[in-house]
């Protein structure tokens, strides 16, 4: 290669005399450089295999059927260290909405406790009563049962007085 720098450097330069000029031909300036390997020329030969059938291997479906059963083990394995998690999960998700529906029906019993606790309040019992006209009984109608406690007899029949034989007898009857 150095040589070739040599011979480049003489026939380019020009000498001190001016004797030599360089010489060069001229190149087409629109013309492309030649792509590598052009000058070499592959031959293809059309292939048609539309006539030649594929001869069966007899192991192949053995092979086949061994490949499904391992893929079909391995998919049960992978189901069954899946299915306890997916499990607890859905339990999880099970266990917040029973949460959440306890919480709902505290709020409803907290709201129904309030609610009766405003309805049987005295202030109100005593407006119904106005409403309704309702009076207190009076202290001839009031009997006390503490002192008949005492006695073993919470209550007694008490015969009504009639002049009327035929009411007494009804009454006595009715016991």
């Amino acid at each position: 290669m150095a040589t070739l720098a040599t011979f480049f450097r003489r026939s380019d330069s020009v000498t001190a005399g001016g004797a030599r000029a360089a010489v060069r031909a001229e190149s087409d300036p629109y013309r492309l450089r030649a792509l590598p390997n052009d000058d070499i020329y592959f031959f293809s030969k059309r292939i048609d295999n539309s006539r030649v059938v594929r001869q069966q291997d007899p192991s192949t479906g053995g092979d086949c059927w061994s490949a499904v059963g391992a893929g079909a083990v391995v998919l049960m394995l992978g189901a069954s260290v899946i299915a306890p998690h997916v499990g607890s999960v859905l339990a999880g998700y099970k266990l917040e909405a029973l949460k959440q529906e306890r919480q709902t029906l505290l709020d409803q019993r907290r709201e129904l406790d309030v609610r009766e606790a405003s309805l049987l309040s005295p202030n109100r019992l005593h407006e119904l009563a106005k409403e309704q006209h309702l009076t207190n009984p009076a202290s001839d109608q009031i009997i006390h049962l503490d002192n008949q406690a005492r006695e073993g007899s919470f209550a007694r029949v008490v015969t009504p007085k009639t002049s009327d034989p035929a009411g007494a007898g009804a009454a006595r009857a009715s016991r």
